[in-house]
This record gives C-alpha cells, structure tokens and sequence, in this order.
C-alpha cells in the first residue's frame, strides 16, 4: 500500500516514541514510565514532544494535578496497542518458523520424481506436522517455465537446464535402464552390445524432456542412432507400451516404482547400464529459501538414499 500518510512516523523513530506513550498512559504518570523504562525522566518527556509533533496535535491535557488523553491521546493510543499487538502475532508467527512448528513448502518436480517425492514427502510431514505442502508434477519443459517464474520454493530435477543462472544440488543415485517385456528375445542375454539396442523398435519420451535428452547423448557417444518407433510424452504410456510388446525403451529405474517387483517388465543386461545420472535440487541463484524448504533439503540430502534408493529392487 501507499506510505505517503505514514512517512512522517517512519522519519521519526516513532515505534520507541509509541513504546515511551503507552507506558506512560497504562501507568499514569511520566516519572513511573522513566522507571518502568530505565530511563531518565526528561528523556520520556522529550519522546512524548517529539510523538506529539509528529501527530501535530496535542495527546495529554493536565486538569488539576491529572494527566488525562485527549481525543487524540486515545485515537494513538488504541493504534499504538494494535500496533502492538501485530508486532507480537508477528513474533509469534516467526517463532513457529523458526522452530518448524508452522510454514509453507511449495515442491515441484518432473515427472519421473512422481514415483518417489511422495514417500519422502510422507516422511517429512510425519516429522514436521505444523508443515503445509504443495506438490507440482510437471514435465520438465512446464518445470522449467514455473523454475524461470520463481514459482515455488524448491525443484527437483534430474536434468537440470544449463541456460538458467540456478543453484544444483546432487541428492539421489538416478540410474538409467534399458527396459523390455519379459518375453523379449534379449532378456536371457548378457553384456548386449548398445549397437544391438539400437536395432530395436525403441520408445522414445517427447522432445524436450529430460529422459530424452539422456537418450539421445548416450547413442550419440556411440555414433548411433535408435530406431524410434513412437514417441510417447509419459513414463507410464512407454510401460505399457512396453508391455504390449510395442518395443523396449531407456528409462530411469525409478519408472518401475519403489519395493515392487513387476514380473512383465525387466531391465536389460546392457553394456555401460545402468547409466549413472543424479537428481538434483534445483533453485534460482539469489532465492531466499524458506526455513521449511531448507529443512526439507536437509532432511532429504541425510536420509534419501536410505528410504528411496536402497528400496530399488535389482533386475
């Protein structure tokens, strides 16, 4: 809001002025506000001189041997205990942050992150519970624009853009895998050369997205090229898929989920497989995180390994 009303109070120091004012009105007498307030007597006379002529109108009259408010003594007054009573929610309110007992975190994540940000999330929230949490599952060109927007407080990401000014941090093992039907003629076989991948009908996620992007640089270091048979825009479309032996596809190991053993679906024996890539905290360069946000960081980066990785079972 507009502060053109309120400069004159800001110019002048007026809070210390304000605290000086209601010891005096709630006591009722200058000398005993001097006391209350540890200071000395002309000092408190000189705060309510200066209160006044920042006000412009008179906020004491004397009658007799008493001190009484004027009519706008009491108008500054009852501010002055609103004042107050906001500064001290205010406080109240900090003091549940700090100590996590309140707050807000906004995640957002891609969509392979869908299948184990919740069960992280799960854990978090059963150890702070004063904690709200949103949670966005985006691909990643949708992660990117909500990232360039400053529209939540933390993203994770597996493929983190390299044009954007951003802070990245490492927080979980993100293996690729080659995945096929069970019934595949290649999943009895052992160290399968990549160029024999290549002569599969292949699955390919969208253009843009970060499964793809890793696909891609690996047959390109190769100096291959799969045979796409479809181009699919979820992890989920490519499984089935999959499973209608439609062709076999590379994916992150997380696509299979967490403590589930699919028995249609396996992992190929492929040489240079499981290709090694992190997921990654990712936020912009100067963010102030929140408190509830760099706990959440904290937290994940101790015990993330221990209730996501270690739950991937081997093919």
């Amino acid at each position: 809001m507009p502060l053109t009303r309120v400069q004159r109070y800001l110019k002048h120091s007026s809070l210390p002025q304000l605290t000086v004012f209601e010891a005096c009105v709630r006591l009722g007498n200058f000398t005993r506000a001097a006391e209350e307030l540890h200071m000395a007597q002309p000092t408190v006379s000189t705060q309510i001189r200066k209160l006044t002529e920042t006000v412009g109108l008179p906020l004491f009259e004397q009658i007799g041997k008493r001190v009484h408010l004027t009519e706008a003594g009491q108008l500054l007054h009852k501010a002055c205990l609103d004042i107050f009573c906001t500064v001290e929610e205010m406080e109240h309110h900090f003091e549940d942050l700090r100590g996590l007992t309140a707050g807000h975190l906004r995640l957002a994540v891609s969509t392979t992150g869908k299948y184990f940000t919740p069960r992280l999330l799960a854990a978090f929230m059963q150890r702070h519970k004063g904690i709200e949490v949103s949670l966005e599952i985006h691909n990643r060109r949708v992660l990117i624009d909500r990232l360039s927007a400053n529209l939540d407080d933390l993203y994770i990401f597996a493929h983190p853009p390299v044009d954007l000014d951003v802070v990245r941090q490492a927080i979980l093992p993100n293996p690729m895998v080659v995945f096929a039907h069970a019934d595949h003629p290649l999943a009895r076989e052992k160290n399968i050369p990549l160029a024999r991948i290549a002569e599969e009908p292949f699955l390919m996620r969208e253009v843009g997205s970060g499964t793809r992007m890793a696909v891609e640089d690996v047959f390109a270091r190769a100096s291959l090229e799969p045979k796409i048979r479809m181009e699919l825009s979820a992890n989920e479309s490519i499984k089935q898929a999959i499973l209608a032996g439609l062709g076999i596809s590379i994916m992150s190991r997380y696509t299979l989920g967490l403590d589930t053993d699919h028995t249609e679906l396996v992992t190929l024996d492929v040489q240079g497989f499981p290709l090694e890539s992190q997921w990654y905290f990712v936020y912009p360069v100067g963010k102030q995180i929140s408190v509830a946000a760099r706990t959440f960081m904290d937290f994940v980066r101790a015990e993330a390994r221990e209730r996501v990785f270690e739950h991937l079972i081997p093919h």
